[in-house]
This record gives structure tokens, sequence and C-alpha cells, in this order.
């Protein structure tokens, strides 16, 4: 098996480096990494719906969509994140506990006292630690997890406090869950490093036929250029989302505005405004102007700028509208 100990920290690169692995290598694979600040979405949900879009945007945390269905979650620095990629045959069914066994045996090695439970989580004191996901294709399985060792979990908590009251779809939700960092049960923790490095070597120890794997040249290549044109794309994080319909509403100087919104692959195919600010029954040329645009922040001010609200609506602006659209 091929053992990847990865320290690239761009969560769009390492998002496509296992699907780069997944698609082209034909042994099993163990990887480990560490991203800056991600919310990684699971493939199937509403990227709106499960992330605090305000708190993102301003803290510049990157937002990923990835194979596999579940949740969101966050990742950090602290938070180390591990794949197992195997060969499978065509009856084989996904099996959790079987990638999820030799990351126990590590933990336990390591002093911690991590146990599974029925959603394929793992736990400290009833806590969760880790949640785990898999995707499979018709010969290969990808399972992979993560392991809240030094998280700032304040960040985490912000990061995915999303308003799905506003949202209307048939997305997958998150289910939220009590946390905790595992160097919290440790009565000397290593650092983030030095713990990931006895993890890696641990299982490794483990798995028949390990040996280590770096990327080559090609392999590099090709992994920043499925980055490029896949994982860093609007269109791939936030346009992939199950069809949704959003109303959100905020107050302004003149009152109080709303959006009735239907997306569609990522679309605006309906917008309504509503409210009882005086400038509402005018809007209907903004409602048109922006029909058929990406539900994305750059889209909509691209269509925006052609507008003067200080001779057309002068009671509103550019922002508020862009506001009470996501």
């Amino acid at each position: 098996m091929l053992c990847i100990n990865d320290h690239h920290t761009d969560a769009w690169f390492n998002a496509a480096a296992e699907e780069h692995v997944f698609r082209n290598f034909g042994e099993p694979c163990f990887m480990l990494w560490c991203n800056e600040p991600a919310v990684v979405i699971g493939r199937h949900q509403n990227t709106l719906a499960e992330i605090n879009f305000d708190y993102v945007k301003r803290h510049d945390i990157k937002v990923v969509r990835r194979l596999s269905g579940g949740g969101a979650v966050f990742h950090d620095p602290g938070n180390i994140n591990f794949s197992f990629i195997d060969n499978k045959q065509d009856n084989e069914w996904i099996d959790f506990p079987k990638y999820i066994r030799p990351v126990v045996a590590a933990l336990h090695a390591a002093g911690v006292d991590a146990q599974p439970n029925e959603r394929n989580d793992l736990t400290m004191d009833g806590k969760k630690i880790s949640g785990n996901a898999e995707h499979a294709s018709r010969n290969r399985i990808l399972h992979h997890g993560t392991l809240l060792y030094r998280t700032e979990l304040s960040v985490l908590s912000e990061a995915l406090s999303a308003a799905p009251a506003k949202f209307s779809d048939k997305a997958v939700k998150s289910v939220r869950s009590r946390v905790t960092n595992i160097s919290n049960h440790l009565a000397n923790p290593p650092e983030t490093e030095v713990f990931r490095s006895q993890l890696f070597r641990h299982v490794m120890n483990g798995l028949p036929g390990a040996r280590e794997y770096r990327y080559s040249a090609a392999d590099l290549d090709a992994i920043h250029r499925l980055r490029d044109e896949k994982y860093a794309t609007w269109e791939w994080n936030f346009g992939q989302s199950p069809g949704y319909s959003m109303l959100h509403g905020i107050p302004t100087g003149a009152g109080y505005l709303e959006a009735h919104l239907n997306v569609q692959k990522g679309i605006i195919s309906h917008l309504r405004f509503s409210g009882d600010m005086p400038d509402v029954c005018n809007m209907s040329g903004l409602e048109r102007l922006l029909l058929h645009t990406p539900h994305n922040e750059t889209a909509v001010r691209e269509k925006l700028s052609s507008v003067r609200f200080a001779d057309c609506f002068p009671q509103i602006t550019e922002d508020e509208v862009v506001n009470v659209m996501f």
C-alpha cells in the first residue's frame, strides 16, 4: 500500500490530490494531510445552506466540495485528515469499520481512548473527534475522515453556523454534534505535527506492504490542473448545489427588504423583491436584470455595476441588494 504524508495545506489542492490518486493509481493508498482554514461540503449539499457565508468570506476561509456525501466539516491546521483509497470488487459493499480500525488502533497506541459510534464517527467522552465519509466507483473506494486534534473550535462553530431556515431544498443536511479536541484529553499533548507523524508511522506499520510515496512531477502537474479547473471554481463548490429556493430579508435605511429566489444549477431562475420600503415597487427592473445570473456575489455585482442607484433607487444601496440575496 502506498502511504502519502503530504504537507500541502491548500484545501483545493488536497481535494484534487485525493481525486487524482482515486482515479489514476492502481494500488491501494493511505494519505494524511492538514488544510489551512476551509469548510468542506458534502457532495450533495447546498453550500450556502451549510456555511456562514459572511463569516467565511470575511475571514478568507476556502470552501470546497468533496467527492463523498455526508455533512459539512471545518478544517484548519489543528485538524488532521486521513484517506484510504482501495480497490474493490463489483459486489463489495462499503465497509466503514474496515478503514476506521487502523486509525483507532493508532489513536489507542498514542493514549487516545477513541471509540466509534453508530454513525461511524469517533468519539471521546461522548463528544465527536472524527467524522467519516465514503465514495465508491465501480472498482475503487475512497474513505476519508477528520481528526480534531487542536482545531480552533470557536472558528469551526462560526464558519458552520448557517441559517438553513431561509432555504428550501432537498439537499443533504449536516447533523451538528458536540465536538472536542483530542489534545484536551491528553496529559501532555504533543504538538500537532509530532502527533501527526506518530499517527502516520503507526498506521503505516500496520498496513501490509506499506511504503512511502511522494508525488512525481507528473502527479503534481495533474493535481494542480485539477485544482484550478475544478476544485478552485465557483461552478463546482457552489454551482453544483442541488436546486433550492431562498427567502432572506434584511433591514435597510428605508425599510425592510426581502429577496425570494429560485436557483437551478447555480443560476437564478426566479427572483422577486418585496418588503415595506417605497422603492420595492420599482425593483422589477433589477429582477429582470439579475434573472439567469449565477448566484454568486461576483456575478451579481457585475450586473449591478450598470445600475445608477443614486438616480434609480436612492433609498437603497448596491450592498444592500447584494446582502439580501445571500
